[in-house]
């Protein structure tokens, strides 16, 4: 429900414009609450667009005992897959296997077997990839990905790109999600339902008085301030959820977080086929290597502390140099700085458990209710991608018992805007959306059905010729489509689109990027 009563308090007021901030702005609209949400930036400007783009279980998380995390994220792969199968589809990882792979010392799974297997001296056995996978397989109820097998690297295609000495791999299932178009898609359906989503838009004051919250907000490009009210705060601030509670809403709380850096490289296409590869390092850590908007690879990620929130991420040269060297210790052909086209990098806010390293420190959400103020408030720590629509009904379950009026909960494979087909009929949609308009080729119909499912087909309704789709800036990219993510994705300027809304910005000249921008400013 929207509140349309000035003198009404909203129920919520988030703070952060990420996943969690418009995943549970979207489950607590369509629960009947009213809900405003503030984000300093664009939607998904920080962590939430530099994630490595998977929804997937975590299977190292296996290794630190974490069951119970990965079983939710297992879990929820299928349920996201059914509701976005436009933005996430699965994808297969090949996991090669050799004998000096080892573990991260710190790992309870290699302290337990350095107890009772002395003589492993911290290596991953095969016996014991094959039996996580196996629990992989099983722990989520996998009912759509197919299960693990195993490849001989010295027959099939996907060991030509390695080194001959990897002989060996496991094949198995996750899924790849658009993470930026995932949060955009929440907010969306949020508004649809109710909810009042305010992107470059700072909360620079929140104060609490007879159970109601005073949140004042700055507009960054106009400079106004706005007064508003809500019964509750929500603190899904990301790494800046700190800053939040002592600097913002002067909070009493001993919880912190653990900033962790997380780097990628992109570069040319590295193998000309469609799965992934999972490469274990001999440091104990891993990577992935995956395809990429069709023409690129993705590498990544790193885990290094970032110590001051302050100093955006960066993809320093010394990461740069790791993940390279790491990747090209598995392909044949090595993988240098001359082969990076693109880098990022973003911060995680974990919770800190005093983990002795970054890559130890859990990734488990933390959902902390404080109430130390006249209001209540919920801070939120963590959280992992895969398992954000669970995050968010965790933390509308902490509190539900502020709201009496609040409805069930309902967003388990309730389809995203643009959604409403099968998981396995995105092909269908991408030939009718050709048929209407037979000016786009395969590969701009593929990326339009992708990003925008059936919305596509609304975007170039009755647009038969290349001149009803307005200016052409080159790349399938009309003005018609930037008509639509100015007018329903909060998109104000050209990095909005190049980066966030899509990835045009790896194919878009500079000046074709300024043709881009002049349009949008323009609208």
């Amino acid at each position: 429900m929207s509140n349309t009563d000035p003198n009404q308090p909203y129920d919520m007021f988030i703070v952060g414009g990420g996943i969690n901030g418009c995943g549970i702005a979207r489950d607590a609209a369509g629960r009947g609450l009213s809900v405003a949400l503030a984000e300093k930036d664009d939607l998904a400007q920080a962590t939430s667009s530099a994630s490595t783009k998977l929804f997937h279980g975590g299977l190292r998380y296996l290794e630190y005992f974490e069951f119970r995390l990965v079983r939710e994220a297992l879990i929820e792969r299928e349920n996201l897959l059914v509701a976005m199968p436009h933005i996430s589809w699965p994808m297969r990882f090949v996991l090669p296997y050799h004998p000096d792979m080892r573990f991260e010392s710190e790992t309870p799974t290699s302290k337990l077997l350095s107890t009772v297997m002395p003589w492993m001296k911290g290596q991953r056995p095969g016996w014991l990839l094959r039996l996580g996978l196996f629990m992989y397989d099983h722990l989520g109820g996998r009912k759509i990905l197919p299960g693990t097998k195993t490849l001989d690297l010295r027959e099939a295609k996907e060991g030509k790109p390695l080194k001959d000495k990897f002989e060996t791999a496991y094949e198995y299932s996750d899924c790849w999600v658009e993470d930026s178009r995932l949060v955009v898609l929440n907010a969306r359906d949020a508004a649809a339902r109710g909810a009042k989503i305010m992107t470059r838009t700072k909360v620079i004051s929140a104060t609490s008085a007879n159970g109601i919250w005073t949140v004042t907000t700055k507009d960054q490009n106009s400079g106004e301030t706005q007064e508003f009210q809500a019964k509750m705060l929500i603190n899904a601030g990301g790494p800046w959820v700190e800053n939040i509670i002592h600097d913002v809403a002067d909070m009493r709380t001993k919880e912190g977080i653990r900033l962790v850096r997380g780097s990628h490289i992109v570069t040319k296409k590295l193998f000309d086929h469609d799965k992934a590869y999972f490469f274990q390092g001999e440091d104990g850590r891993i990577i992935f290597a995956i395809p990429y908007e069709e023409d690129y690879t993705l590498i990544g990620t790193t885990d290094a502390d970032h110590e001051d929130i302050s100093q955006p991420p960066e993809c320093t040269p010394e990461e740069q140099k790791y993940l390279c060297d790491f990747a090209s210790n598995y392909f044949k052909t090595p993988v240098s700085d001359q082969d990076i086209l693109w880098t990022y990098s973003g911060v995680r806010p974990l919770y800190d458990d005093n983990a002795s390293s970054s890559t130890a420190a859990t990734r488990e959400y933390v959902l902390k209710l404080n109430e130390s103020a006249d209001a209540p408030a919920l801070n939120i720590f963590g959280g992992k991608i895969t398992t954000y629509r669970r995050l968010a009904e965790s933390a509308i379950a902490k509190c539900a018992h502020f709201f009496p009026h609040i409805q069930g909960e309902w967003t388990a494979r309730v389809p995203l805007p643009g959604g409403d087909f099968p998981h396995d009929g995105r092909d269908t949609l991408i030939e009718k959306l050709k048929a209407n308009s037979t000016f786009l080729d395969e590969k701009t119909a593929r990326r339009l059905i992708k990003a925008y499912g059936t919305d596509a087909l609304t975007i170039f309704s009755g647009i038969e010729s290349e001149n009803q789709a307005g200016e052409h800036f080159g790349h399938g990219i009309y003005a018609c489509e930037l008509d639509w993510v100015v007018d329903k994705e909060w998109v104000q300027t050209a990095e909005d689109y190049l980066w966030r809304r899509t990835k045009m910005g790896l194919r878009t000249s500079a000046a074709e990027a300024d043709k881009i921008a002049r349009y949008i400013a323009q609208r």
